[in-house]
């Protein structure tokens, strides 16, 4: 009789659980749409799957309605389990977005649009207009341009497009540059009499080409550079770019990390064609950009206006317009939320003093990118 008892309640467990899984298929279905709606909005704003910050939450919030303790490290791991699908569910759905770059395949660019999009299809334009256009136009999803070096400073026509285009920032990443002398195989340090790369990777590295005594060329970028390199097939001749540029070139690294500053950095916005307003919070950072009315005293009234609503600017610059001379427009990124009531009412009077205003966009934090998987 006892061991009865034991049969039936096996068979009753089983029987719960087979109801469970029967609810949690409905359930899990119902959830799988919801993570294609995201991925769907992703995709529209040139947003990145993998959100760390949002998935901790996520699980910190969802643990706490765990009530036996023995178990809730075992639901942590459930959690882990789930969102690493909805990820890879996500991944099927926008598989194959258009990502715009500048350059070719290795540049910098490059690098950056597949570490933000892994999943997608990065595509190549031979300048900034191009690429942005792309988006505009709708020949690519988003594309990836870069905004500032921490060492050359702001990318004047990047922020010329922002200013007087129409797309909207909804990300920006930073990119550790790290440059590399790249050789043929075979090639030997001590040949070398020759490098090439672009301006601003030459700049950047003239301390040691000067004590080298190399002879310079320059390139539209790094990747041709490299692809250069490997084309000529001279000894001679090596090329200033990163690792992963040598490992899609076959080239071999002569030396490493020759650049002066080591914590050189590029940072990278995303931009779509539509605004990504929900996930504005009052922890992000947006970027206004705007022209003064010629009135005395008009920017500093306008900045004033920004600090008396409690809003911390982080940067401020100043770029001349091109079809008036002597005129400027200014950039600002700054820390808030400027979709509450607070940023609404913070907008309507900086407006007073500005003859343009427009929010390029905003993004919840910047995130930094490795250069390459070591």
């Amino acid at each position: 009789m006892e061991k009865l008892n034991e049969a039936e309640k096996l068979n009753e467990a089983r029987k719960k659980i087979n109801e469970i899984v029967r609810q949690m298929a409905s359930l899990f279905e119902e959830r799988m749409q919801a993570a294609k709606e995201i991925a769907d909005y992703k995709k529209e704003h040139g947003l990145p799957i993998y959100d760390a910050a949002r998935e901790q939450a996520v699980i910190e919030r969802n643990k706490a309605f765990i009530k036996d303790y023995d178990v809730a490290s075992y639901y942590v791991r459930f959690l882990d389990s789930v969102l690493a699908v909805s990820k890879q569910y996500q991944e099927h759905v926008i598989s194959g977005a258009k990502i715009g770059y500048c350059g070719i395949e290795g540049a910098f660019a490059n690098i950056a649009a597949n570490r933000i999009f892994p999943y997608g299809r990065a595509i190549a334009f031979p300048d900034f207009r191009s690429a942005y256009e792309a988006v505009e136009n709708g020949e690519c999803d988003c594309c990836v341009l870069p905004v500032e070096n921490s060492y050359a400073g702001e990318v004047g026509q990047v922020m010329d497009l922002m200013f007087s285009g129409s797309l909207y920032v909804n990300g920006i990443y930073t990119l550790r540059i790290a440059h590399n002398l790249l050789g043929v195989p075979g090639a030997s340090l001590k040949n070398i009499k020759t490098v090439v790369s672009h301006p601003q990777a030459i700049a950047q590295c003239a301390e040691y080409i000067r004590k080298k005594g190399y002879k310079i060329v320059e390139y539209a970028n790094t990747a041709m550079a490299a692809k250069a390199v490997k084309e000529a097939n001279d000894p001679t001749i090596a090329a200033i770019a990163s690792t992963e540029t040598a490992r899609l070139y076959g080239l071999e690294m002569l030396d490493h990390d020759v650049n002066e500053s080591a914590v050189n950095s590029t940072r990278f916005a995303v931009f779509s064609r539509s605004e990504n307003r929900k996930l504005s919070t009052s922890d992000g950072n947006f970027i206004l950009m705007f022209t003064v009315k010629n009135e005395v005293g008009a920017l500093a009234q306008a900045l004033n206006v920004l600090g008396s609503y409690g809003f911390n600017m982080r940067a401020l610059r100043s770029r001349p317009m091109k079809d008036l001379a002597w005129q400027y427009y200014f950039y600002i990124e700054a820390e808030g939320d400027e979709t509450g009531r607070n940023g609404t009412d913070m907008l309507r009077h900086i407006a007073l003093h500005c003859d343009k205003l427009k929010v390029v966009g905003h993004y919840s934090e910047e995130i930094i990118l490795k250069e390459d998987d070591e």
